[in-house]
């Protein structure tokens, strides 16, 4: 889906030389490997049961694209893994700069590259990944939202 801009996150990592790992499948793939250097791999659809793994092993997720809201970077936190996301729409409710996560700027393969490559997951704890997370719990948010509902009542 091209609003999700994987193409931007392939030349990023072209750029740096890293290893990244693509999960999904869509009608861009093709265009996309066509982009890719030796060190982008794409798994493919990858079953729901194994994204928790998957987000484990991560040492980040990368969002390179303008969502409203993505689940995907709350999994990665609730698997304690930190988040680079382009400061737009869903991430700047979903990702705290800092403390589970860093943004970057322009929509641009050397924005992404450079927000990678300064970036160190030491820096994240992934107790507050999870953390902030749980904000999204299904429980959670069903007790946010009747409280909400009977303040307005």
């Amino acid at each position: 889906v091209p609003y999700r801009r994987i193409d931007l996150a392939v030349r990023a990592f072209n750029l740096l030389g890293r290893p990244l790992v693509i999960a999904g499948d869509g009608r861009d793939r093709e265009r996309l490997q066509s982009l890719a250097g030796p060190t982008v791999t794409f798994l493919g659809r990858v079953p729901d049961a194994d994204l928790p793994d998957l987000y484990a092993r991560c040492r980040a997720y990368i969002l390179p694209g303008a969502e409203d809201f993505g689940i995907a970077p709350v999994q990665a936190q609730a698997a304690g893994r930190p988040v680079i996301a382009y400061r737009a729409a869903g991430a700047l409710d979903t990702v705290i700069e800092g403390r589970t996560g860093v943004f970057f700027d322009a929509p641009t393969p050397e924005s992404l590259a450079a927000a990678v490559r300064d970036f160190d997951p030491a820096s994240v704890s992934p107790a507050d990944c999870r953390a902030n997370a749980m904000r999204f719990d299904k429980t959670v948010f069903e007790r946010s939202l009747l409280a909400f509902l009977q303040t307005v009542h």
